[in-house]
């Protein structure tokens, strides 16, 4: 853990900033380089950092405990996997919805009706793959084969539907 006193006693040591010591410890090397060779960004950068110091420990310890959580599988973030970008954030990230869930899903947006292709799109599948799943709620009783009156066939979730469907039964 970075402690905000340590962070500003190095702040203090190193010329009111104008080292960047403080920087280094947060772990941000390149800006305490910068702050290094340029006096703190001609202590500009030394003063906003005297106002700004709490947030940045709190930044580096956040960082800190997400580097640790990836590292080490910690049980609390279970379900959820932490992704570094190129912008130097850091994202929670949700795992991999179940086809089942898609499907699920976009019944519920399409008002109970579904086709393979739209689960294949929307879970990152074949359109076999996403036959088979729907297959096997119908044979589960989860679902049903229709036809639209354009002669598509369609699998329905009859709990998702309105009452007022534009289908034949199949």
């Amino acid at each position: 853990m970075y402690s905000v006193g340590i962070a500003y006693l190095l702040w203090l040591v190193s010329g009111c900033g104008a080292l960047g010591f403080h920087r280094f410890y947060l772990g941000k090397i390149p800006t305490g380089l910068l702050w290094m060779f340029t006096g703190g960004m001609f202590m500009a950068g030394s003063i906003y950092d005297f106002f700004t110091l709490p947030g940045q420990v709190r930044e580096a310890n956040i960082r800190d405990a997400l580097y640790k959580s990836q590292i080490g599988s910690n049980s609390q973030h279970r379900g959820q996997s932490w992704r570094y970008v190129n912008d130097g954030g850091t994202r929670i990230v949700k795992e991999h919805e179940s086809v089942e869930r898609t499907i699920l899903r976009i019944a519920k947006r399409n008002k109970g009706i579904i086709t393979p292709s739209e689960i294949a799109l929307e879970a990152d599948i074949s359109i076999d793959e996403a036959k088979r799943d729907l297959e096997a709620l119908v044979n589960k009783g989860i679902a049903e084969i229709r036809v639209r009156q354009s002669g598509t066939i369609v699998y329905t979730l009859p709990e998702f539907m309105d009452t007022d469907s534009p289908l034949e039964d199949f």
